[in-house]
Order: C-alpha cells, then sequence, then structure tokens
C-alpha cells in the first residue's frame, strides 16, 4: 500500500492522482485520518507500506513520516 500525504485546503476527489508535487507533505500532517486508513489497511490484511513522497524536499520528510508511523495509534 502506498501513503501519501496531501496540504490542507488542496482540492480533493480527482482521482487522476495529479497535484504538484509540493503538495506532498509529512505524513499525518495533512489531510489524510490516518489512524482510520491504517486500521482499515490491517483489517484488510495488507502487510507492506510504502512512502510515497514525490515532494522536492523528500529526503528531508521520509524521516519525519517514518517517526509518525512508528507512533501512530489504530
Amino acid at each position: 500500500m502506498h501513503l501519501k500525504d496531501l496540504k490542507k485546503g488542496v482540492a480533493t476527489g480527482s482521482l487522476s492522482g495529479n497535484t504538484d508535487v509540493s503538495n506532498n507533505i509529512v505524513l499525518g500532517t495533512g489531510q489524510m485520518d490516518w489512524p482510520a486508513i491504517l486500521a482499515a489497511a490491517k483489517k484488510a490484511g495488507i502487510k507492506h507500506y510504502f512512502i510515497e513522497d514525490e515532494s522536492p524536499i523528500a529526503a528531508e520528510q521520509i524521516p519525519q513520516s517514518l517517526k509518525y508511523l512508528e507512533q501512530v495509534q489504530f
């Protein structure tokens, strides 16, 4: 399962996946409800997760996303 968060205030619902890469932000700081999403993924039997961060500062954001994933409760 690919994990990506989106800046608050950015329009959703397109399903095209096309948004400016600068809208990719640290997991847990955007619009996604990660506890609910991860609980549903666990229930569905998801075993592998991939952080998908295409922003220009992904190298800075990914460690923060990992830290979030280590502490999020679901």
